[in-house]
């Protein structure tokens, strides 16, 4: 058994069993890398993965058992190369991180701009997605960080840590009926369409929780993940805009009024997670702080020790989130 065979087989079931894929991720051949898997099979005497034809169709049960424990065996050698790295040239290295198009568009250029100046030698490397796409690119190790507001709390084997607090902003163009309101009202804004975020996305279950505690349902018109996109049709007319406060520029929202409605909505915490069991890298800690200055490296390792949630609710109990 050797350390590749299990890294092809992770990496073909990241890839949706997909060999050709797989191959060009890890810029090896097909053909390798299927006779690697074909002579780990045989040395363990079971398939990792069913087939019809020449094709992979499925993980087989004792595949995913095998998948589990491979995984857990790449992660421990990604942690001594990091140890080793990390004695050798504490300054030098790569980060990846998870996160959604308004943390990366508003949240995130200061603190990427301060961290690459610090660490130059350091590669950044960042993918977006669906929050429940960057929880999975962190719990499976494809990422060392994860950031996003939503769905990071299913996955119990992620750290999670509050960084801020946030809430939403009503956007309509100028002369909207709804800016000559003295007082913005949820049964005022529910009779117009409205053109918010994707489901799952930036929030979006504390907006239709409040809809829904009020017995109103929203007309909801368009949904996007980019709070730039739902701006930009807004514009058009097609609807009252509902995205994060942080989300509004005043130089580039030209034509559109912003109206505050942080007593209509209860407000949002954006998390910042790692996989249990990741070796974090000086550097790792610098970041985290850069972005959330209340983590530092003690609470982080502290935060690393709590064995539940409600130990980690009570760890940051005591702190008083920033609000953006």
């Amino acid at each position: 058994m050797k350390l590749q065979q299990l890294r092809y087989i992770w990496e073909v079931a990241r890839h949706d069993l997909n060999v050709s894929a797989t191959a060009q991720a890890l810029y090896t051949s097909q053909p390798g890398i299927s006779k690697q898997i074909r002579m780990l099979e045989d040395e363990l005497g079971v398939e990792v993965f069913a087939r019809s034809g020449k094709h992979l169709t499925h993980i087989t049960p004792a595949g995913q058992s095998i998948l589990r424990i491979a995984g857990e065996i790449l992660q421990q050698t990604d942690t001594i190369r990091r140890v080793a790295q990390e004695f050798r040239d504490e300054s030098r290295g790569e980060l990846s991180i998870a996160t959604t198009h308004t943390q990366a568009r508003y949240a995130l250029p200061p603190v990427i701009q301060g961290f690459t100046h610090r660490f130059p030698d350091v590669s950044l490397h960042m993918h977006q997605g669906t929050p429940m796409q960057i929880a999975e690119m962190a719990a499976d190790g494809s990422v060392d960080f994860a950031i996003a507001t939503e769905a990071l709390e299913l996955f119990s084997d992620l750290i999670m840590m509050p960084c801020y607090r946030w809430n939403r902003t009503v956007v309509v163009p100028e002369g909207h009926p709804l800016t000559q309101l003295p007082t913005l009202t949820l049964e005022a804004i529910a009779q117009y369409p409205i053109v918010t975020y994707v489901f799952g996305f930036t929030g979006r279950s504390k907006l239709d929780d409040a809809f829904s505690s009020k017995g109103l349902e929203p007309k909801v018109v368009f949904t996007a993940a980019d709070a730039d996109v739902i701006k930009t049709y807004v514009r058009l007319g097609m609807g009252v805009g509902i995205i994060a406060h942080m989300a509004v520029d005043p130089v580039l929202d030209k034509g559109l009024v912003a109206l505050d409605a942080s007593h209509l909505f209860e407000s949002s915490v954006t998390r910042i997670g790692f996989r249990k069991g990741t070796f974090l890298r000086g550097f790792m800690y610098d970041f985290m702080r850069g972005f959330a200055p209340h983590l530092t490296r003690e609470l982080v390792d502290q935060a690393v020790q709590c064995h539940s949630k409600d130990e980690m609710e009570t760890l940051f109990s005591t702190i008083d989130l920033p609000v953006r």
